[in-house]
């Protein structure tokens, strides 16, 4: 599992790597959170451990709200865990209805920031094959409708379509799955 940790204070970021580098494959830390968007492109980050306040003008939190929801703009976004020194309830409220996974305050507890990972990490996932069902069965349902409106031809149309392009554009290939001659699908394609 790759776990993004993303602090600008230098020994919180080598205290976790630390501590979660010896129970997942891959940590990665950075202080700067405008690479975020970057380390995230790949798509291979499981979990992001994300401080809430970068620079000393503002512990608000505000900056690690705005980064949060920048993360979870992804329909497959990694699961995210707040950490911070100046956490209250209500900035963990929000934080969660915007769609961190789990929060921490400092100083924290080796073993239950390993837990809340994993957890979070486990139900984001679950969420994601979810999402991603529910999306499937969306377009097999669509496709479904669509078919049942078409026209004969357009049934036809498509089946040639599906099976040439399924041959890779062989039309030999697909000829003979079709139980046609090669120059009748030729000209049944010049038709289309």
């Amino acid at each position: 599992m790759k776990i993004l940790i993303i602090d600008d204070n230098q020994a919180i970021r080598s205290t976790l790597k630390l501590v979660l580098a010896s129970r997942f494959s891959d940590v990665l830390t950075v202080g700067d959170p405008t690479l975020i968007p970057a380390l995230l492109s790949a798509g291979d980050v499981d979990a992001v451990v994300l401080d809430m306040n970068f620079g000393n003008d503002r512990l608000d939190g505000s900056d690690g709200i705005f980064w949060l929801r920048r993360i979870k703009e992804s329909p497959s976004a990694p699961a995210v865990i707040l950490i911070t020194a100046f956490g209250d309830v209500s900035l963990a409220v929000e934080a969660m209805k915007l769609g961190a996974d789990d929060f921490v305050t400092k100083p924290w507890d080796n073993d239950v920031l390993v837990e809340k990972i994993n957890a979070a990490i486990n139900r984001n996932n679950k969420a994601i094959s979810t999402t991603r069902s529910v999306s499937q069965a969306k377009e097999i349902v669509q496709r479904e409708n669509e078919r049942q409106q078409m026209t004969l031809d357009e049934l036809k149309n498509r089946h040639i379509r599906d099976i040439v392009d399924s041959c890779e554009g062989n039309l030999s290939l697909a000829a003979r799955r079709l139980g046609i001659n090669r120059q009748t699908l030729y000209n049944l394609l010049r038709k289309q």
